[in-house]
């Protein structure tokens, strides 16, 4: 019987946690704490600008996934902090939070989109009930924030296109004044359990852009742009109805009093 997915996927990553873990204990102990100045050699830094550059990746799918500011904010912080660790508790929590269908069609697909994108359809609104609160009411304004989504897209697209070329940049600088970074002398164990760290998060960003396949971020904006579009369309649909009710209601008022 084939193991399912989303069960590889959370031992994948469970173990890529435990392995980040134990080498972070093994460096402290053995090499002593990594805030010192005599580790920050020129391929050091380097590895450190690129290791941010994926951070800033995840840290923007993250601040996208979770409609918390402050939960978004806490994961956010700790991934700073914590690298690939927080990576993969995050992933692993987002896997157990599928349900067992969602687990056997596509987890990754369920875990890297938002929830209220994963049911896009224009049957989703069949079965909802008519709200109570008095928001039938009251005007729906969404032309400002349908305008930030998309300016966001713009603004990622130029965002990541300058830290590619800061990327670039810093390895063409350290090239040139530091020579090969394939010697022995530079793995020093902060160093290799930077790397171990860096290609943790490589693996998570690698796993997510191969279940995509092609479709980014931008997109998925796009597509929460079109779940508020449907949801304005629903509820002056609702307005409409209600309205035209409560008239002939009132029209037909006289006659129920004769």
């Amino acid at each position: 019987m084939a193991i399912p997915l989303s069960n590889g996927l959370r031992a994948l990553f469970l173990v890529l946690g435990c392995l980040m873990v134990a080498t972070l204990t093994y460096t402290i102990y053995v090499d002593g704490s990594p805030f010192r100045r005599d580790l920050l050699t020129p391929w050091m830094i380097a590895t450190l600008v690129d290791f941010y550059i994926n951070t800033i990746a995840l840290a923007t799918w993250i601040s996208y996934k979770e409609s918390n500011f402050i939960t978004a904010t806490v994961w956010i912080v700790l991934l700073i902090c914590s690298g690939s660790i927080t990576t993969c508790a995050y992933i692993f929590i987002q896997l157990l939070k599928l349900s067992p269908e969602e687990s056997l069609q596509d987890p990754l697909y369920h875990v890297l989109l938002r929830q209220e994108i994963k049911y896009l359809g224009f049957n989703c609104f069949a079965d909802t009930p008519l709200p109570d609160d008095g928001s039938l009411n009251a005007p729906i304004h969404k032309g400002v924030e349908q305008k930030t989504k998309q300016s966001a897209v713009v603004t990622l697209r130029i965002a990541f296109s300058l830290l590619g070329f800061l990327m670039l940049g810093t390895l063409i600088y350290t090239l040139i004044t530091d020579g090969s970074p394939f010697r022995k002398e530079l793995l020093t164990p902060w160093m290799t359990a930077t790397l171990i760290d860096f290609y943790i998060n490589v693996v998570a960003l690698s796993v997510g852009l191969g279940c995509l396949q092609g479709i980014g971020l931008d997109q998925c904006i796009r597509m929460d742009i079109v779940i508020d579009l449907l949801w304005e369309h629903y509820y002056e649909r609702l307005h409409h109805q209600t309205a035209a009710a409560a008239y002939f209601s009132r029209s037909s008022l006289p006659d129920l009093i004769q």
